[in-house]
């Protein structure tokens, strides 16, 4: 992975045993800023990171650089860029996978990421949205202010929906939280966000989405719910399989 993995690209690419990032890896998940959730997979890459970085990365949609995704775990082994065509020669000939990339991977001095760790653990530990935003508002450290700036510009009901899926998802297996997101992702076009949100950053580029309910306190916890609720048809990862293979 050298280059940008965002959404999709997260879902191709960093559910493998073995993720290998380049110096030019730009990892994110900016879902909430288009009025969606984090997807393909991310209920469980995000919950597994180190304490609160999952929830952090998944609310913020902040871009994480290579150091860091080795760091939090995103990525397993880090190589130079440059090593890449002969890592990838390597590896076409390779009986031991791992020791060949041992022979190859480096340790990258420590990331910003890694360094705003206790702050990050401290600010987001609140049992619910609403109180992680009033301790936001109300603490003095300035990463603070401008984390809380970044999420009030998010589609707040996204924000409620990526703060159940990403609390309750340490606990999902991986077929399990695949068909959670996929439960929601078949409702998210039943709303308006998304497609306000594609108009405002992909479109019209104005950056200036209208949200509808436009603040945190409207979006009641009935209707994050309705996204949660099993379909009359759930995805089956097994019979998707089998499909595959016939």
């Amino acid at each position: 992975v050298d280059g940008l993995v965002m959404g999709g690209g997260v879902g191709v690419s960093l559910h493998g045993s073995h993720r290998v990032a380049g110096e030019r890896m730009v990892f994110a998940m900016p879902e909430t800023g288009i009025g969606l959730f984090p997807d393909v997979g991310a209920t469980y890459l995000l919950s597994r990171l180190p304490g609160a970085i999952g929830l952090y990365l998944g609310l913020t949609g902040t871009r994480v650089e290579a150091r860091d995704a080795l760091w939090s775990g995103i990525a397993t082994h880090f190589v130079p860029s440059g090593k890449f065509p002969a890592l990838a020669a390597a590896l076409a000939g390779a009986d031991d996978l791992d020791r060949c990339l041992a022979a190859f991977a480096e340790t990258p001095a420590t990331g910003p990421l890694a360094q705003r760790r206790p702050t990050i653990d401290r600010l987001f530990a609140s049992p619910t949205l609403g109180d992680l935003m009033t301790g936001l508002a109300n603490d003095r450290d300035d990463f603070a202010a401008v984390t809380r700036a970044e999420l009030l510009t998010k589609s707040p009901t996204s924000l409620a929906i990526t703060f159940r899926q990403l609390t309750e998802g340490r606990t999902l297996a991986f077929e399990e939280a695949i068909r959670r997101e996929f439960r929601i992702v078949c409702r998210i076009p039943l709303g308006r966000d998304f497609f306000e949100g594609i108009r405002a950053i992909v479109i019209d580029k104005d950056k200036a989405p209208r949200w509808q309910p436009a603040r945190l306190a409207e979006v009641s916890p009935e209707a994050v719910e309705r996204y949660f609720a099993p379909l009359a048809a759930e995805l089956d990862l097994a019979d998707l399989t089998s499909t595959a293979a016939g």
